[in-house]
């Protein structure tokens, strides 16, 4: 496995650790935290939604 192989499965590893990661209870999290993680999270879902949708139109054209 080369460099380029590795950095792209780190990338989605974190991707899949940043939507269920626990919750550390030391940490104070505030209200504007809170919701730019969500909106974050929202958006991603949204964007890898929007990409499956033109791959699936791409694919049936052929």
């Amino acid at each position: 496995m080369n460099k380029y192989q590795k950095k792209s499965r780190n990338g989605l590893n974190e991707l899949l650790t940043y939507f269920f990661r626990k919750k550390d209870p030391s940490k104070k999290v505030s209200i504007n935290l809170k919701l730019m993680h969500g909106i974050n999270k929202i958006s991603i879902i949204i964007f890898i939604f929007a990409v499956i949708i033109i791959i699936t139109k791409y694919i049936s054209r052929y």
